[in-house]
């Protein structure tokens, strides 16, 4: 049996692994590279891992070379700012060798222009870690919301988020 102390959305916890319900996150350079490289339109729109740790993902983007015809951030780059996140949370959090992520469903509401480099950040509460990992280890597949806000530089709100992502067990 292995107790692996996880950092989760500010609060540290022990999770006892066992047999078929271990966890074996992927380490933060895997992710890194995987959230910034894998997918070319991500590559090229030059979006950061700025934080990654079970359970909280910090990334950005900048607003040189994803500027729309007025000269503000396209919205096609907030859209994939604010959808990596669900990935990037479940690569850092669960077993990505026996699960997979997909998103469901994401809906984008454009506040204000992005005049600048922009940012969102993402949480999995202790709790919500915890029944994403019963549902997980009890069906095979579980669901989870996030909602974000993408930030500028100010720590304005220029867009915001939810997005409706599922976990599935491989082979489902």
């Amino acid at each position: 049996m292995i107790t692996r102390r996880l950092n989760c959305a500010g609060y540290q916890f022990s999770e006892i692994a066992s047999g078929r319900d271990s966890i074996m996150a992927m380490s933060v350079e895997a992710v890194k590279e995987l959230i910034e490289n894998k997918v070319a339109f991500v590559r090229r729109m030059k979006l950061k891992a700025v934080e990654l740790k079970p359970c909280h993902v910090k990334l950005s983007a900048p607003l040189q070379d994803n500027e729309n015809h007025i000269g503000t951030m396209y919205a096609g780059a907030l859209f994939t700012l604010a959808e990596i996140p669900g990935g990037a949370l479940f690569l850092t959090t669960f077993d990505s060798s026996r699960y997979y992520p997909i998103v469901k469903e994401m809906t984008m509401t454009f506040l204000r222009p992005a005049r600048t480099d922009v940012t969102i950040e993402n949480d999995i509460s202790e709790e919500e870690y915890r029944r994403i990992q019963h549902e997980l280890t009890s069906n095979g597949k579980a669901e989870f919301v996030l909602l974000g806000r993408v930030m500028d530089e100010k720590g304005e709100v220029v867009a915001s988020s939810r997005g409706t992502y599922q976990i599935r067990a491989i082979g489902i």
